[in-house]
């Protein structure tokens, strides 16, 4: 979240929309939707961003000011590393908020798309001094591939862009403390995936601790063979997932197409 907000810079187009980033407009677009369905929102706030095929340091973000459930493949604003709007567009974006995403896609090769979310399971997880436990399937997921990066207020800095990526690493996802929640996937369905497991985990946990009883942990070995399995030798996640999302969209409404 960033209440700032100045004008942006306007460069000119780099040349006609290619059929991949018309592809990666609609799935961007159906991402923002989702989250809006799901009620991961937070007013206009929060990003999901995802790189342009074939043009490196061109990325796609959300119009500032518009709400997730307002976001088409239309309206989404291309933009360059610095936040710069390229191209006609009658949307301004929120340069500050892209900043946190700026630094992992700078950092990360395989980061095509960054979601970054205030769910409140999310930050009510992150704020817990262990973090996120393996109490459940959907938490094993993410056993010794979740990163964690503590708060340092509300201004996002380059130096902290550093010490963000550092602590990501080459891990998946990350609880932000106090703050919410990040995935980085080689695809939107990716990142969109990792995120409602790592909410759906965090969740899991919350209510699970609001029943006063001791939580029953599987033990180290359990967890480390189960988030093997779950990691599936690297596969790329959300590719059977992600059509029926598509699906489950287009029956409630098709305008994220537009």
């Amino acid at each position: 979240m960033s209440f700032a907000h100045a004008p942006n810079r306007r460069i000119a187009a780099s040349g006609p929309m290619s059929a991949a980033e018309q592809q990666t407009r609609i799935d961007l677009a159906a991402a923002y939707r989702l989250a809006a369905l799901n009620q991961w929102d937070d007013l206009i706030y929060t990003h999901i961003s995802a790189s342009v095929p074939g043009e490196p340091g061109h990325f796609l973000i959300n119009p500032f000011g518009l709400a997730f459930d307002e976001v088409c493949a239309s309206n989404l604003v291309k933009i360059d590393i610095e936040g710069n709007i390229l191209g006609a567009s009658e949307h301004p974006v929120n340069a500050t908020g892209f900043a946190l995403h700026a630094a992992v896609h700078a950092a990360r090769a395989d980061a095509f798309c960054v979601m970054h979310l205030h769910n409140t399971a999310g930050i009510a997880v992150s704020a817990q001094r262990e973090g996120l436990l393996p109490a459940s399937q959907h938490a094993l997921r993410f056993y010794g591939q979740l990163a964690y990066h503590d708060y340092e207020g509300l201004a996002f800095t380059p130096a902290e862009g550093a010490r963000l990526v550092a602590h990501l690493g080459d891990k998946p996802a990350m609880l932000l403390r106090n703050h919410g929640t990040l995935t980085a996937g080689r695809t939107v369905a990716e990142a969109y995936v990792l995120m409602a497991t790592l909410i759906k985990a965090c969740e899991i946990q919350i209510q699970a601790q609001g029943s006063k009883q001791y939580l029953v942990l599987p033990d180290d070995t359990v967890a480390k063979r189960t988030a093997e399995q779950l990691l599936d030798g690297g596969a790329i996640e959300g590719v059977l997932e992600w059509p029926a999302l598509l699906r489950k969209l287009d029956r409630i409404d098709t305008s994220y197409r537009d």
